[in-house]
């Protein structure tokens, strides 16, 4: 029998699992990664006003392992061997497979100074949860909120969390009645935060932290961190909550590996997810791929690249070349706890729709809808 193992247990891995089976009931499908649950991470930005909770972020994956014939393996990758027919895991164990699949996500850059001071709040519930505690447990004060990206790598940033971490915020502190006794303040080394998004997004976004009242540092580069300021090359400012998404690289694991790295240290890929080696795929965040600068790094693309890689890997064990690419999509709402702000971008062109309730109310909708056929 066909042996096709995926690394990874985020929205690139388990779309690649149902785009599999899907195409063929009969392939063993192995998946390995330290735990069998998905995290929801587009739902975290609820948990500091306490609208979500760990039941909506963590969401177990024995059921849909088992609907899907999937063996799953709790253990750490390490490296590849034998031109990536062999995965290796911690403790030595080695998975051999006829084709692969890279869906384990980057790692964040924590070179930065002081960046211990910070909390990253696309870690994981945990991060979510450490804001929320320390917004609470503030009377009022100084909060800083930002992110920075990968000089060599323009795609590996993810800057949309923390808008949406920066008008909840806002938001949560309005209805409590205590935003009076906060100073906001954005920040990112970029002159024109969210240009991945396009220039009306820009606008609409600075317009939308002037309205309510939210300072900005923007342009300079960001030099460290402390226990209650920011510094950049520019001066600095006081925060007694930091929150920042710094850029994203590779997993150390890559250098375990034969597989060819872009400049920013992700899996370099061509436009059917292919690598430089034969019969391994990537999808999501650990891939490096062709296209515009502002592909984003999103579980929507995450998505696309992870179908491709699918119904490539299918063709790889019927040793028919790859054939089927992935759209350029960029789709989010920007949401603010109770409202949202739709943008799209594509080749095409792009779409931004104003900040509403609707918006806010179908990205909970969809949270609920995509996750059903994980439950």
């Amino acid at each position: 029998m066909k042996k096709i193992t995926i690394i990874g247990a985020g929205f690139a891995g388990l779309t690649a699992v149902r785009t599999l089976r899907k195409l063929n009931k009969q392939i063993a499908i192995t998946l390995i990664s330290p735990q069998a649950k998905l995290v929801y991470m587009p739902s975290l930005i609820w948990v500091p006003s306490g609208a979500a909770s760990a039941k909506d972020i963590i969401i177990p994956l024995d059921n849909f392992f088992k609907r899907m014939k999937v063996k799953h393996l709790k253990n750490t990758v390490v490296g590849l061997e034998n031109d990536g027919r062999s995965v290796l895991l911690e403790g030595g164990e080695k998975v051999a497979n006829d084709v692969l699949i890279i869906a384990s996500g980057g790692s964040f850059i924590k070179k930065l100074p002081g960046i211990e001071n910070a909390i990253i709040p696309c870690t994981g519930l945990a991060a979510a949860e450490q804001i929320r505690d320390k917004i609470k447990a503030l009377d009022g004060g100084n909060i800083a909120i930002g992110f920075a990206g990968n000089p060599k790598e323009p795609s590996a940033m993810r800057g949309g969390p923390m808008f949406e971490f920066l008008f909840g915020l806002d938001t949560q502190l309005r209805q409590e009645k205590r935003r009076d006794k906060f100073n906001l303040t954005f920040f990112t080394p970029a002159k024109k935060p969210g240009a991945r998004l396009g220039e009306k997004a820009v606008d609409g976004l600075l317009s939308e932290m002037k309205k309510r009242n939210i300072k900005t540092h923007l342009g300079f580069k960001i030099k460290q961190f402390s226990e209650d300021k920011v510094s950049t090359e520019s001066g600095e400012f006081a925060a007694d909550l930091i929150l920042f998404m710094p850029g994203m690289t590779g997993n150390q694991w890559f250098d375990n590996s034969e597989l060819e790295r872009s400049d920013g240290g992700l899996v370099k890929a061509d436009k059917f997810c292919q690598t430089s080696i034969k019969n391994v795929f990537v999808a999501g965040d650990s891939g490096s791929f062709p296209g515009p600068e502002w592909m984003p790094k999103q579980a929507h693309m995450a998505d696309l690249q992870a179908a491709a890689a699918a119904k490539n890997a299918v063709l790889a064990l019927e040793n028919q070349p790859a054939s089927h690419t992935f759209k350029i999509e960029l789709m989010c709402i920007v949401d603010s706890n109770n409202k949202g702000m739709y943008v799209s971008r594509s080749e095409k062109g792009g779409l931004l729709l104003p900040s509403c309730r609707l918006f806010h109310i179908a990205k909970k909708l969809f949270g609920w809808w995509y996750l059903r056929q994980y439950r």
